[in-house]
């Protein structure tokens, strides 16, 4: 005997079978690990522990670099990632640093400075929009305005610097400055080094290492105020140089052919081979 269901009776199991969806777990999981650290970072923010609240943004920032990684090693990138790491991704890297800035600094300028944050958040948002629409056309070293998770390191280094060096952050004029700063050039055309050519698993020249264990001494003399500063000046410069034009004039690239669907800014720094492009329009 054959099926003896009419169309009409198939339909709704076809239907189901469609709406079936199938996701790579274990790259997702670290997402989902980015995700928490972003909602508990608001919640001790409004406990008042910023201490807790920056140390749990850093962390996010660990499960977001291992998604990306997981996702290459186990070659489950997908759409659903994609899609599902710039949701948390405006969690943990838009939210959670604003509502911790406003609440640990800038609540004492009213208006003005809840008005700041929700800038940084807006821009963090457009940043993770623009690179997804982007991604086939991308420039090769280069990263196109700063990247949202160097942001919230910035922001999060900024507790942690003020904490160690004993400073006031309630009503500072400059980190109320440092918010809009971040915010536009997060949205910025400025080129920020990506790093992609330094290929650490290839041969390099000595003064490399030597440069390496001087930057580990440097951030280990006094690490929470080192790194925010080191941070803040990779913004400055990047900023300083889009301003002033300085630096090699940017390159046309092709589109890719063929572009993982689950990509993050970091994993563009790993996966490109090709030499210097150019920023995209």
């Amino acid at each position: 005997m054959g099926n003896d269901k009419t169309p009409i009776q198939q339909a709704p199991e076809v239907t189901r079978r469609r709406m079936g969806m199938y996701i790579y777990v274990l790259p997702n999981l670290m997402t989902t690990g980015n995700l928490f650290c972003g909602f508990f970072a608001v919640i001790m923010a409004i406990k008042g522990q910023f201490m807790y609240s920056a140390y749990a943004i850093v962390v996010a920032a660990v499960f977001d670099q291992l998604d990306g990684r997981l996702a290459r090693l186990t070659r489950s990138t997908s759409k659903f990632g994609a899609e599902y790491d710039s949701l948390c991704d405006l969690v943990s890297f838009g939210m959670a640093p604003a509502v911790m800035l406003y609440l640990w600094a800038l609540n004492p300028f009213g208006r003005i400075g809840w008005v700041a944050c929700f800038l940084f958040v807006a821009c963090g948002a457009l940043r993770l929009a623009r690179f997804n629409v982007q991604a086939n056309v991308v420039e090769k070293n280069y990263f196109q305005g700063l990247p949202i998770p160097m942001a919230a390191g910035i922001v999060a280094s900024s507790v942690l610097a003020f904490d160690d060096l004993g400073l006031e952050s309630l009503g500072s004029i400059w980190l109320l400055f440092m918010t809009v700063l971040l915010a536009f050039v997060m949205v910025s055309t400025f080129r920020y080094r990506s790093f992609k050519d330094l290929d650490l698993k290839e041969r390099l020249p000595f003064r490399y290492l030597v440069i390496g264990v001087g930057l580990l001494v440097v951030v280990a003399l006094r690490p929470e105020v080192m790194l925010f500063f080191l941070f803040l000046a990779y913004a400055c410069v990047g900023a300083v140089f889009g301003i002033f034009r300085l630096g090699k004039n940017a390159r046309r690239i092709r589109p890719s052919v063929y572009m993982p669907a689950q990509t993050h800014e970091h994993d563009l720094i790993e996966e490109d081979e090709e030499e210097d492009g150019s920023s995209a329009p």
